[in-house]
């Protein structure tokens, strides 16, 4: 019997209040994965949220589970960024992994004692993903000798094995592409230097280097042919996860603002009463309250025709809501919305870092644009009107 929602929100919400926000800055501080909190995170639930039972998972649906990372957001976007991938990551091992590699993996990621990501990115190719140089050789003994280069790999040098979309031949295009798992004690695979960022230093992001790495074909995640659309619906689920997440952030803005904006006193009279608060603060309510329908649904909608628009719909416009929730929250602070203790540099920080992860707003703009094309070839013309031309 699968999981219970409730159960585990309430679980992802303790985690939030009691492990996150208390411990965030420091983590900060110390620039290191805190290894500790997602062991924690596993130990309730929140490692193996959408894979079987069977494999020691919680057996969600993705349009439950991915409620999860609201809970996490309100603590922190990037450390429920982080989990959210490790989440696609053991969905995707346990899957579509073979019968041998879920044996060695599949517990070991749900249980979250082995973490895991994903590689796509590569120095040269962000969004255009057929971009891609990284190699892999299929051997006569059937193993895969893969040399290239991965950016912006989260968990990078901490995960235990890294989803590496790769290319098999040197022709353009996608049908040769494929995707394989790469362990991190794998002799030949590196890691540059960690990339300086602000606000979410705990998370190390780096290139990933692949320098004659041999994979056994038994971590063959997707074969030949797959790796791309297996890929591109990763990247649908992070989208939706990271909207999810944006919520998380509007809210804390939010509560953030009403916490001081309900004592501070200004012209006589408390500042959550004047009428210009109400509204910048309703605003926000509004765009959060609508943010979060918005994902739900494509969250539900994941996996069918209507998943990837709806994933690029929830992409666009929640995090552009929520950095907008962040700057509008810091500003009804006013200067003290500038002081690290109240948070919202922070929060600002990550809202634009979660408004480019995974497709930018304007990727998603080009997705939305292009199912706009094809509703218009379905519509009739509209007849002009006689005397206003041709």
């Amino acid at each position: 019997m699968a999981a219970n929602i409730t159960d585990i929100l309430a679980a992802a919400r303790k985690h939030t209040d009691e492990v996150i926000l208390p411990n965030v800055d420091g983590w900060n501080e110390a620039g290191k994965w805190p290894r500790a909190a997602s062991a924690m995170a596993a130990a309730v639930g929140l490692t193996g949220l959408y894979a079987p039972e069977e494999w020691g998972g919680q057996g969600l649906p993705l349009g439950e589970g991915i409620r999860v990372y609201e809970e996490l957001g309100r603590g922190d976007g990037a450390y429920a960024f982080t989990l959210s991938m490790h989440n696609i990551c053991t969905f995707a091992t346990c899957g579509y992994g073979t019968d041998a590699f879920k044996e060695k993996w599949a517990r070991d990621l749900t249980s979250g004692r082995k973490l895991a990501n994903f590689a796509l990115t590569e120095p040269q190719s962000g969004s255009d993903a057929t971009n891609m140089y990284t190699r892999a050789v299929i051997n006569d003994n059937g193993t895969w000798t893969i040399n290239g280069a991965k950016a912006w790999v989260s968990l990078a040098g901490e995960a235990d094995v890294y989803l590496t979309v790769v290319k098999t031949t040197d022709k353009p295009g996608h049908q040769d592409m494929a995707m394989i798992a790469i362990p991190k004690d794998t002799p030949g695979l590196t890691f540059g230097p960690k990339y300086e960022t602000p606000s979410y230093e705990f998370l190390p992001l780096a290139e990933m280097y692949m320098d004659n790495v041999v994979v056994s074909e038994d971590n063959i995640i997707l074969p030949v042919g797959q790796g791309l659309q297996g890929a591109l619906m990763a990247i649908d689920i992070a989208r939706v996860s990271i909207a999810s997440g944006c919520c998380g952030l509007m809210q804390a803005a939010l509560d953030t603002a009403l916490s001081y904006a309900k004592d501070r006193k200004m012209f006589g009279r408390k500042n959550l009463d004047l009428d210009g608060i109400q509204w910048m603060l309703g605003d926000v309510a509004t765009n959060l309250e609508a943010s979060k329908h918005l994902y739900r649904a494509a969250a539900n909608a994941l996996g069918t025709p209507e998943g990837p628009l709806m994933a690029a719909h929830a992409k666009r416009f929640v995090p552009d809501a929520a950095v907008d929730a962040a700057n509008t929250c810091t500003q009804v602070l006013g200067g003290m919305g500038l002081l690290k203790p109240y948070g919202m540099d922070r929060l600002s920080r990550l809202s634009q870092m979660l408004r480019i992860v995974d497709g930018t707003t304007e990727v998603s703009r080009v997705v939305i644009g292009r199912a706009l094309q094809k509703r218009a070839k379905t519509l009739p013309s509209l007849p002009i009107p006689k005397g206003y031309g041709e």
